[in-house]
């Protein structure tokens, strides 16, 4: 059997602020344009609306997802014609895949009343018993995927492993959750688990194989 792990929500899902301008044009030119403007290009969307072309600040665009929300950070659109005020959260961020830089943004605009489905990182509290005993931590997942109205996104969940023992294994459905956050990942996966040292020592047997 798994051991009952700990859910911990610290804070309540961070709000922000973000300045947007629209923009008519779009492009890869215009958007190397932009970016050498130290700006992102992005687009808004979601239910029944079209989607908007709109440009970001660099530096806006990071003071949005900072805090231990990240990209799942509610943040209130402020310009952008129609768009201001708006709730949106970061559905999806394109970064150059050498330097790291943010490439473009997706922004789904959200209804406080209606559900969304996002990740959140998982987060290990404590040492396991089956490590201090020799054995070795899989921790196979570090998101989960949820689902739950835009104020109740957790910022994370924590795991106390601290009482897992060789050969056992906490798995998503041994997970308490808050009212109203649902998990969406399969009830059985194994989430972290502790490798008996049979396990390790035919994984280092293979390896030097």
């Amino acid at each position: 059997m798994g051991v009952a792990p700990h859910y911990e929500r610290r804070n309540s899902m961070q709000q922000k602020q973000m300045n947007v301008e629209l923009r008519s044009k779009t492009g890869k030119g215009i958007s190397r344009q932009l970016r050498r403007e130290e700006m992102v290009p992005g687009v808004v969307y979601g239910k029944g609306m079209d989607p908007v072309a709109v440009s970001i600040k660099y530096r806006e665009l990071q003071a949005a997802m900072a805090g231990d929300g990240g990209q799942n950070n509610l943040i209130t659109l402020v310009g952008g014609g129609g768009l201001d005020q708006s709730m949106v959260i970061i559905a999806d961020l394109q970064r150059d895949a050498v330097k790291g830089t943010y490439k473009h943004v997706d922004l789904h605009s959200v209804n406080m009343s209606e559900k969304l489905r996002v990740t959140v990182p998982v987060i290990l509290k404590g040492t396991a018993a089956g490590v201090k005993e020799g054995g070795l931590l899989d921790f196979a997942h570090h998101e989960l995927h949820v689902e739950c109205l835009p104020n109740n996104i957790p910022d994370h969940i924590e795991i106390d492993i601290a009482d897992l023992k060789v050969a056992h294994s906490i798995h998503v459905n041994e997970i308490p959750l808050p009212e109203g956050v649902k998990v969406l990942d399969n009830p059985k996966t194994p989430v972290v688990s502790v490798l008996g040292r049979i396990k390790e020592e035919a994984a280092a047997g293979e390896a030097a194989a």
